[in-house]
């Protein structure tokens, strides 16, 4: 008879990811993450089939996370969608972890997207990283652009302005707020940014 498993797959997926996001793909091996999840190689190996097979679970458990955080913070009544996009932003560019994360708030990398920061290093080459990055990313994309239909229907963005485009815009810029917030600018700049980005949400044309 096999014997029942005698570790936490949610916890062990955690410290993975952790993992990952603090020494990146290539930079982790079996034996990081043997150590950050006390799981030892040959347990390793028959539950997950590698360092790859234990990324591609934790990404999955990343994207199950993220299709509930952002949706629940940008869904709610039509007329409170425009300061829902705004502290969005806001919470989003400090790195303010947007899913029930594993990783202090305080921990930039942490923050900062799992799905992209593997798609980056090695998604070019993966095409399993790619898609669940890809898909990562249009759960967040779709939970914006509703958001951006809510606040048109309010007349708090142009109605006829791509909502699609702009979750793309805002997106695009959190991103790249990974990156500077990664260089060790001040909050003051990130959040500069975060309302210049908001500055460019087109408002309606009122005649």
């Amino acid at each position: 008879m096999a014997r029942p498993r005698s570790f936490d797959r949610d916890h062990v997926l955690h410290a993975a990811e952790r993992q990952f996001r603090t020494s990146g793909y290539n930079g982790t091996s079996v034996d990081d993450i043997s150590a950050a999840t006390g799981l030892g190689r040959g347990s390793f190996y028959a539950t997950f089939d590698g360092k790859h097979g234990v990324l591609l679970e934790s990404m999955s458990g990343y994207l199950a996370r993220l299709s509930e955080g952002p949706r629940e913070m940008l869904a709610g009544p039509d007329e409170g969608a425009l300061e829902r996009l705004h502290q969005y932003l806001l919470r989003a560019v400090h790195g303010v972890p947007l899913t029930a994360d594993v990783l202090p708030a305080s921990d930039r990398a942490g923050a900062a997207c799992f799905a992209a920061k593997m798609a980056l290093e090695i998604g070019a080459s993966d095409s399993e990283v790619k898609h669940l990055a890809n898909e990562c990313f249009s759960v967040v994309r779709t939970a914006v652009a509703e958001c951006v239909r809510a606040a048109q229907r309010n007349r708090d963005i142009d109605p006829d302005a791509d909502p699609d485009d702009l979750a793309y815009l805002l997106l695009t810029i959190i991103r790249g707020t990974d990156v500077v917030g990664a260089y060790g600018h001040s909050p003051a700049r990130l959040t500069a940014i975060a309302e210049s980005a908001f500055t460019l949400l087109p408002r309606p044309h009122h005649r």
